[in-house]
């Protein structure tokens, strides 16, 4: 953690160091697979941005205060502070209508993995990925406004 204006400021790497703790509470052996531990480590990350959020809106964590944006912050997910949390309740709406596609969106908003890496941990061709990723942004934007 970095302070910056008063404030503490998630970095990359405290961010992964975060989700690796709530992944590798559960024993190694339980992963399926690479696309198993990539999903739940980017549904980790998503959670600790989530929470970190609400956090920061609570009066009692100095919610009151000016917030720095998240714009600013050398994190994963390139979401203003405001957003997070609509953006959370779309992600949770598209993974009950269309599994896969917020499945590469948690991958690659949230965990940072390239469509290289997507497409082996999935298994879907990186030109069917771009497809999806067209659709799921067009989605989330719909969704979000």
């Amino acid at each position: 953690m970095v302070a910056r204006e008063g404030l503490q400021t998630l970095t990359a790497t405290a961010l992964v160091h975060e989700a690796w703790l709530k992944v590798s509470k559960d024993d190694e052996s339980k992963w399926e697979s690479r696309r198993h531990f990539f999903g739940a480590a980017a549904q980790a990350m998503r959670r600790i941005l989530l929470n970190r959020y609400r956090d920061k809106q609570r009066l009692k964590r100095g919610g009151a205060h000016e917030h720095v944006s998240a714009e600013e912050l050398p994190v994963a997910a390139p979401v203003p502070d405001e957003q997070i949390e609509s953006l959370d309740e779309a992600l949770t709406r598209l993974a009950a209508a269309e599994p896969l596609v917020a499945e590469i969106v948690n991958l690659r908003w949230f965990a940072g993995l390239k469509w290289s890496e997507i497409a082996d941990v999935t298994g879907v061709p990186e030109r069917e990925l771009n497809r999806l990723w067209v659709f799921a942004r067009a989605w989330l934007k719909t969704e979000i406004e």
